[in-house]
């Protein structure tokens, strides 16, 4: 709400008349207490004297004294709490500084600790880790071992095999493969051919005349006619 001239001459009438803030501004209405100081302080109204009375402060004086020097003196009963001896504290266990005892068994030996339980931790895959003082050093690796070639069968005594082949002898195969006694002939070659005389006469046969040869057997029904 604005202030009217009506509504000021109102405050500085109750203002001077002695009447506090809060019983203005309910008498006025539509504004707080605090609306109504400053709006005085504004118009340069007469300032209110402090509501705290000096009989009150004086009074509340001699209460306050008393209590600062109270902590000046000292209680009458703190000489004899004084002269109470103090409670003595727990005596201490004594250290046994003794070496441990070990029994010693009929024979005169020391009897042996029992053993102490290892823990064993499972890694992944139910792989078992070895303790600390399990662990051995790598194994060192083992020698190359020499090939010694097999001895021949009985059936191969005497005869070329296949590790014995060269450009030197003649590799007619005799025999089938698989069979114990499968060789190669092993004879001096012909020069300029992989086999002996005697086997090259087997593989390079001379081609006979055209009038000469056999003619091939005729083809199922539907092949090219033979000229």
């Amino acid at each position: 709400m604005s202030w009217t001239d009506e509504r000021i001459d109102s405050l500085k009438k109750m203002w001077e008349a002695g009447q506090t803030a809060s019983q203005i501004a309910e008498a006025l209405g539509g504004v707080s207490r605090n609306a109504v100081i400053g709006k005085a302080h504004r118009l340069g109204l007469q300032s209110r004297p402090s509501p705290v009375k000096a009989n009150d402060s004086e009074a509340a004086a001699p209460a306050a004294a008393p209590a600062a020097a109270a902590p000046v003196r000292k209680p009458a009963a703190a000489a004899p709490a004084a002269s109470t001896p103090a409670p003595a504290a727990p005596p201490r266990a004594p250290i046994n500084t003794a070496p441990p005892i070990t029994t010693v068994t009929e024979v005169g030996e020391p009897a042996a600790a029992p053993p102490q339980p290892i823990l064993r931790s499972v890694g992944p895959g139910g792989f078992v880790r070895q303790a600390p003082g399990e662990q051995q050093p790598p194994i060192a690796p083992a020698p190359p071992r020499r090939l010694v070639p097999a001895k021949p069968s009985p059936e191969m005594a005497d005869k070329t095999s296949l590790l014995d082949l060269n450009d030197k002898v003649c590799k007619w195969p005799l025999g089938h493969p698989g069979e114990p006694d499968f060789h190669f002939c092993g004879e001096k070659v012909n020069p300029g051919f992989p086999y002996c005389v005697a086997h090259c006469g087997h593989a390079y046969q001379a081609q006979l005349p055209r009038r000469d040869r056999r003619p091939p057997p005729p083809l199922p029904f539907g092949g090219p006619r033979v000229r």
